[in-house]
């Protein structure tokens, strides 16, 4: 998988989810027609030398282009797991396509299948950024110091059957 500039993600650092598998469809809890928050997600093989860790959740797929859903940095690169509906102790979170602080669960329209792509990146370095910053602003600042990232995409699509 090719990140927006050019940067290709490593194969040793994982972010992985007890509730989906890569590619396979997110529970309904954590999206806009269920509970709406954040899945439990366990982070592995952070390499040594990494000072933090950056979350970007977003979808691809979206009408507009790219929707960010949920944007975390300064995540202690000890962290093992983010714990279902909780930002990581220390963590600062950014905006999301709404315009809000905090984790904004998949919500496409009705139709086909989006891929929310849930990117982890280690750092050599701790950002310096304001909370509420948005996904611009942060994918410009941590380019230069990425060490390793890991990917894993959830599907979620919306049925016209009312439930």
């Amino acid at each position: 998988m090719i990140y927006g500039n050019g940067f290709e993600y490593n194969k040793s650092m994982t972010i992985t989810s007890p509730i989906f598998q890569s590619n396979e469809y997110l529970h309904e809890r954590f999206t806009c027609d269920g509970q709406d928050k954040n899945p439990p997600l366990h982070i592995g093989e952070v390499p040594q030398t990494a000072k933090s860790l950056v979350l970007i959740v977003d979808d691809p797929d979206a009408p507009e282009g790219n929707f960010t859903h949920w944007l975390l940095w300064n995540i202690s690169p000890e962290t093992k797991e983010i714990d279902e509906g909780k930002n990581p102790d220390g963590s600062v979170e950014g905006k999301n396509g709404s315009g809000s602080v905090g984790y904004m669960g998949p919500c496409p329209p009705i139709g086909r299948a989006h891929h929310y792509q849930f990117k982890l990146f280690a750092l050599d370095t701790v950002l310096d950024l304001a909370p509420g910053a948005r996904q611009s602003e942060v994918e410009s600042v941590i380019h230069k110091h990425i060490l390793e990232s890991a990917q894993l995409v959830g599907l979620y699509a919306r049925s016209a059957i009312p439930r």
